[in-house]
């Protein structure tokens, strides 16, 4: 996986703001995205265009409307890669203390 569009489409406080507003209610069109964010249309399509090409964002057409939706994917893919390790030592040292604690011998 290239993490790099991913990454280059997560830099922008706009595009993670349109993807807050996906976690949110999912299968929006382009105005319902860009309506409270104080945006124009050309803006909004602007940015989601790079949310899509970095596979962050799927765009489904039902009938005239076109819907968005929050692809999480790439970002667990990041996830495993940069942050699960890291995680997976921490559980275990919580695990591995637990034991202690209960069998002292």
């Amino acid at each position: 996986m290239d993490a790099n569009p991913v990454f280059k489409a997560l830099a922008d406080a706009t595009r993670r703001k349109l993807l807050d507003r996906l976690r949110a209610s999912n299968g929006q069109t382009l105005g319902e995205l860009c309506e409270p964010l104080d945006m124009s249309r050309q803006a909004a399509t602007k940015h989601l265009v790079i949310l899509e090409n970095a596979g962050l964002v799927v765009a489904v057409w039902r009938g005239r409307e076109k819907l968005h939706y929050l692809n999480p994917v790439p970002i667990h893919e990041i996830y495993e890669r940069w942050i699960g390790k890291f995680e997976r030592q921490r559980l275990r040292a919580l695990h591995d203390l637990k034991k202690q604690l209960e069998d002292p011998s």
